[in-house]
């Protein structure tokens, strides 16, 4: 362990009493936030919570004390993380941890970022949502739809706030897009093209080096495997491009999924449900000693009301919604329409709006400090991560799926449905 025992039982010792001791603001008014997982995404996203005066971070953990493999190659785990909070607050008063469930001990903490890899979500989410913890949780959601559903009903039972980083919903040209289709702006929608990238990008400069190797000093492989089945440690496997090994992620369909499926999803109304089948599922698969998702992958989803959404790495990226009237097409940071009227429609006074972000995490701040709705609540990030969940399903049993959005159901294959959930290695369980 990165902090002793002692060190640890004096560290926990409260400093602030937490907002979800007392369903409230914290009475100093700051939101004080640990750091579970300080590689990929937590390391990145540490200085938007340390610009903000309102957020102390006193906390990070990683099983990783430092090593490269990150994005672009980078070097990170708990140790560089540290040095970023101590150096941007002048002190030397960030904790240190492996296990993050000491972290969740401490009575100090009001909030966790939780940016492990996906294999870990579910279980992170259970126990922090356990603790009493407000959660910003990345994406994508979860590793199953059973891990997804477990996730929801933790943070609903501890009504703790949640926030999903799908930061697209914080994007105001995403914005307008959804609120111009809901609105009518091009007549009834009646498909939805989703163009997700494809392949198995060396992120982390790692994909050559699939030789077992010892594990290196200060990183605990076997507790980064978790719940995951128990393998032989190389550098391929681990760091950023753990998203292309089928036991920890779902590749580039649940990595970039998370995010456009997220918004046409939203666009249709169907935040909340999910279609009832998918169709004509094509799909190719990493060549690979250790990468095993899809590379290249297409499939089409039908919603109870007819309309179609057609999902694939053939698409052109983003989100084009296509309606009786016109189309409108989004991106991160562009908006396009096929008429210039459209995108300057005035949207009627009682129509639909989205929960307003401009800024994903000041979100996330702003509804734990001030109780304002997050822009992206779990459950719609439940029922986006499991179309992904189930476009991955079908590719690999490469049958049509019947789906009951209401029940979570696969109907009529026992094998696809066997799919919906993985087993747990000893001794983690999917009950947390």
């Amino acid at each position: 362990m990165t902090t002793t025992r002692r060190r640890f039982l004096a560290a926990a010792a409260p400093l602030i009493v937490p907002a979800s001791a007392l369903g409230q603001t914290p009475p100093s008014g700051r939101m004080t936030i640990g750091f579970i997982g300080t590689g990929n995404n937590g390391y990145g996203y540490l200085m938007p919570f340390l610009r903000d005066p309102r957020v102390r971070v006193v906390a990070v953990c990683d099983v990783n004390r430092e090593g490269p493999g990150y994005w672009d190659g980078t070097v990170r785990g708990w140790a560089p993380a540290k040095r970023l909070v101590d150096g941007y607050y002048g002190d030397e008063g960030c904790a240190t941890y492996t296990d993050y469930r000491e972290l969740l001990q401490r009575r100090d903490i009001d909030a966790v970022y939780l940016g492990t890899p996906d294999h870990w979500h579910a279980l992170n989410t259970i126990h922090a949502a356990r603790a009493g913890k407000h959660i910003y949780g990345q994406k994508p959601l979860s590793l199953t739809v059973r891990d997804g559903r477990r996730m929801v009903a933790a943070v609903e039972k501890a009504k703790v706030v949640w926030q999903t980083g799908s930061q697209q919903r914080s994007d105001i040209y995403m914005r307008r897009a959804v609120e111009l289709v809901r609105n009518g702006a091009i007549g009834k929608v009646h498909t939805v093209r989703v163009g997700l990238p494809g392949g198995t990008p060396d992120f982390g400069h790692t994909a050559n080096q699939t030789t077992v190797v010892p594990v290196p000093d200060g990183f605990d492989f076997d507790f980064w495997l978790g719940p995951a089945p128990a393998v032989q440690y190389c550098p391929a496997r681990v760091g950023v491009n753990f998203r292309w090994v089928k036991d920890y992620s779902g590749g580039q369909l649940t990595d970039w999924g998370a995010h456009h499926i997220d918004i046409a999803q939203l666009g249709l109304g169907m935040e909340r449900t999910g279609p009832v089948a998918l169709r004509n599922a094509r799909g190719e698969w990493a060549k690979h000693p250790v990468y095993n998702t899809a590379t290249e992958y297409s499939f089409e989803c039908e919603y109870a009301n007819g309309v179609k959404m057609i999902v694939g790495t053939k698409e052109r990226g983003g989100v084009r919604f296509e309606g009786a009237d016109g189309w409108v097409w989004t991106n991160r940071g562009r908006l396009e329409t096929s008429a210039p009227d459209i995108a300057t429609a005035s949207l009627p006074s009682d129509g639909y709006r989205m929960a307003y972000s401009r800024d994903h995490e000041k979100n996330f701040i702003d509804a734990v400090l001030n109780g304002v709705p997050v822009v992206a609540p779990i459950e719609e990030a439940h029922r986006t991560i499991t179309v992904s969940h189930l476009g991955n399903i079908a590719l690999e049993v490469g049958r049509d799926l019947k789906w009951d959005p209401a029940r979570e159901s696969i109907t009529g294959d026992d094998t696809a449905a066997g799919m919906l959930d993985r087993q747990y290695r000893r001794p983690w369980n999917p009950e947390g």
